[in-house]
Formats: C-alpha cells, sequence, structure tokens
C-alpha cells in the first residue's frame, strides 16, 4: 500500500472503533508505509516502553516571534525552484521547527501530530544516548580511550575485544555488522527482532539466527573485517554496546540516566520514552520517542555550548569535541548527502571546515544545529523510505536558504 503526503487525503489508519482489518497494523512492517504515518507519533500503542521523566523543575521557556515561510525558495536537487511549502509536503513532514537567534521563527505540525505529541526520534536516539555518555566523560566516570572489555568484560570474547570506547563512538570499530535495512537476514534486521520491534519473520530463511534480546546480539557478533579505528562504517550495534557500558558504570537503566543527566536538566516541557526489549534494556541507537519542541530544547542545549543558565549540563569539551568533528575518516556512502562531512561522537558534521551538526534518523529525522547562524531546526517525518538522497539534500537546501533569509 502506498503512503500518502498531507497534501492528500488521510486513511483512517486504526480508526474508527472498532477498527477495520484493511486499516489495523501489521506487526511485521508497522514502520513501512504508510502505516509509519500514523505508528511513528503512537510507538506506545504497539510496543512495551520505559519513561524518561522530565522531573518536576521548571521547563525551559521558548519565546515565539513567528514568520512566514512557506514562500521561501530555493533550488532543489532537480535544479528547479522549490518552496519550503513545497518541501514539507513532499518529504512527509510530521511537525517542524526554526528556532533563530532566541526564538521559535516557525512551528508547524501536520498528519494528526500536535505540540505534545512524542515522536519516533529513529537515529537521533544515537546522539542523545551519546551526549549523556559525554556527560559521564565529563564527571570522570568514563574514559573514551579505555577499552570497551574494561567495562564490560564480556565483550573480551567478542569483536569488540581491543576497541575502545571513543572508537565505539566514532563507529571506526572493526566489528563485522551489516547495516543493510531491507534485508531481513542482516544483522540490523536481526537487531529489529532482538529489540523487540519486529517479529520473526515467516520467511527468514531456514536456521537463521534470531537474538532474543539485544545484549544476546551483541555476544554473538564475533567476527571483525577491519583492524580498530581504520575505517568508519555506520553500525547501530554500536550505541547498544556504549549504553550497556554507561549502565554497568553507573548501576543505572539507560532511561533514568538519560531522564537525570539531561532530560531534567534541559527543561524538557515533556517526558520522553524509549522503546524496550524482552531483557527491559531501551533501546539506544533508535527507540527514543520526544515531542517537536523537546527535541529543539536538546539542540538548542548544544547551541548554548552545553549550558543552560548557570549550569554547565553538557562538558563543554565534548561540544568542542563534536563540532570538531575530523577523526579523518568518512565513507562514499555517506558523502551522496554529506560531501563534505564527518561522523564525531555519533553526530553527524555538515561540513568538516564548519561547525554545524546533526542527529539524523532514517525515514526523515533531523536535528540540525548551526552555531555560525544562532539556528537550530527540527524536522519529523515519516518517509516511505529508510533513506532518500533526494529528501535530504532539499531539506538541507530549505535550512540554508532560511538561515541566509532570516539571520539577524
Amino acid at each position: 500500500m502506498e503512503s500518502y503526503r498531507n497534501s492528500d487525503s488521510r486513511p483512517p489508519i486504526m480508526q474508527p472503533s472498532p477498527v477495520l482489518p484493511r486499516w489495523r497494523i501489521p506487526r511485521a512492517d508497522w514502520d513501512r508505509p504508510p502505516w509509519n504515518r500514523w505508528t511513528f507519533q503512537n510507538v506506545r500503542q504497539i510496543l512495551p516502553t520505559t519513561n524518561v521523566g522530565r522531573g518536576a523543575g521548571p521547563l525551559r521557556p521558548l519565546q515565539s516571534d513567528l514568520q512566514d515561510l512557506s514562500g521561501v525558495s530555493f533550488t532543489g536537487v532537480d535544479g528547479n525552484p522549490m518552496t519550503v511549502s513545497d518541501m514539507l509536503d513532499q518529504t512527509y513532514t510530521d511537525g517542524f521547527l526554526i528556532y533563530m537567534d532566541g526564538r521559535i521563527i516557525h512551528e508547524s505540525y501536520y498528519n494528526g501530530m500536535d505540540r505534545h505529541t512524542q515522536h519516533l526520534a529513529q537515529s537521533m536516539s544515537k546522539s542523545i544516548v551519546a551526549t549523556v555518555t559525554g556527560i559521564m566523560i565529563g564527571q570522570g566516570l568514563l574514559d573514551p580511550a579505555e577499552l570497551l572489555s574494561v567495562y564490560l568484560p564480556e565483550l573480551e570474547s567478542t569483536g569488540w575485544a581491543g576497541a575502545n570506547l571513543q572508537q565505539a563512538l566514532d563507529m571506526t570499530t572493526g566489528v563485522q555488522f551489516i547495516e543493510e535495512y531491507t534485508d531481513i537476514d542482516s544483522d540490523i534486521g536481526r537487531t529489529d527482532v532482538a529489540s523487540g520491534w519486529k517479529p520473526i519473520p515467516d520467511n527468514a530463511p531456514t536456521g537463521s539466527y534470531c537474538p532474543s534480546c539485544i545484549w544476546d546480539q551483541i555476544l554473538s557478533l564475533k567476527q571483525t573485517d577491519a583492524a580498530h579505528g581504520a575505517r568508519f562504517y555506520y553500525r547501530s550495534i554500536e550505541t547498544d554496546v556504549i549504553a550497556h557500558v554507561m549502565e554497568r558504570v553507573s548501576g543505572l537503566k539507560l532511561a533514568e540516566l538519560v531522564s537525570r543527566e539531561l532530560w531534567m536538566k534541559m527543561g524538557a516541557e515533556d517526558d520522553a520514552y524509549f522503546t524496550v526489549d524482552r531483557a527491559g534494556y531501551a533501546l539506544a541507537d533508535g527507540g527514543f520517542n520526544a515531542t517537536l519542541r523537546d527535541f529543539a530544547r536538546f539542540g538548542i542545549l548544544n547551541l548554548d555550548n552545553g549550558r543552560r543558565g548557570t549550569e554547565q549540563v553538557i562538558p563543554l569539551a565534548w561540544i568542542n569535541d563534536v563540532r570538531s568533528g575530523d577523526h579523518g575518516l568518512f565513507n562514499d556512502a555517506s558523502r551522496t548527502t554529506l560531501p563534505l562531512g564527518r561522523y564525531r561522537n555519533q553526530f553527524w558534521i555538515e561540513d568538516a571546515s564548519a561547525a554545524n551538526v546533526m542527529c539524523r534518523g532514517v525515514f526523515g529525522q533531523l536535528i540540525y544545529i548551526a552555531p555560525d547562524d544562532n539556528m537550530v531546526a527540527v524536522k519529523l517525518s515519516s518517509w516511505p523510505e529508510f533513506l532518500n538522497q533526494t529528501h535530504s539534500l532539499n531539506t538541507q537546501a530549505a535550512l540554508r536558504e532560511i538561515a541566509r533569509v532570516f539571520k539577524g
């Protein structure tokens, strides 16, 4: 079944009650089109979760000075003129927010989403989890140069033997892990099963391995296909290894760590949550859910050099290390949308010569942090495809033009 844009009529997915069979969410395809247009805003209705509390403290207020962006025009990837409104519709947008010079200049919601809707972050989760890693490094609890097996001795019998924490943060370990989203028998396909996101596929190859939880999958990964530190290769499982390190060292569950060290301190307006596997482990690599405004608050905290008021929430050394970004390794697949890019500490660097960084997730999730323009942008989406080069490039072009037009 094909997906639908915001300019199309919305099909009655999961409506009315009782829901007709045709419009019920298929368990094996809940994250595929058109179902993801509903599920990415309603993950809690289909998967087990654990809460990330905002606490009882004051929220960080966000001032607004709304501007009309609809007519802002730029050149699309096909060489033709395109407006921001065109881009938002063609890229299956659920929520879009622009923060510049200390105020929100645009905030819009689509496809049933509103200010308090918690939307799936996908791999933007990695940047949020890694930020808490950076906080723990600043507290002296973790050392990026330390071997992972010092924190998790069980890893001595896996492909991570001899790899250090910084290499996991930069995705430069040599662990063999195939991140092929459409292959149910790839390693990331097994992660879908291990995380509880998907049932064992009916058409899974005979004898294929299906781990019962994320930790079991980590322990099953014995092979390397490169020396540690020799190359960049995007592997979601690295974030889950890092999260297990954080839990082992702190004695706390990941959701509690994120709540205590980040979500409360940054002044979130709403609780967030993670999906959890059968063992109760929060999926660090892609299972985080939060509101558009709270994703913006996370971006603003990074824009403000990790400081909220008088408190240094994120160490400045971590912020600077993320922005410096050049560990010298990147790959051709990533250069299709970031030709001058890098990857550092689970953040994407747009251009190694500048300080702009991004949190990115499949199906069109984006937090864009641009210190030189004093700007944060958040775009939550439900693309039909995991990856779409045209959508990515058009979104980036729109953000650059918005920054040019409205820069103070």
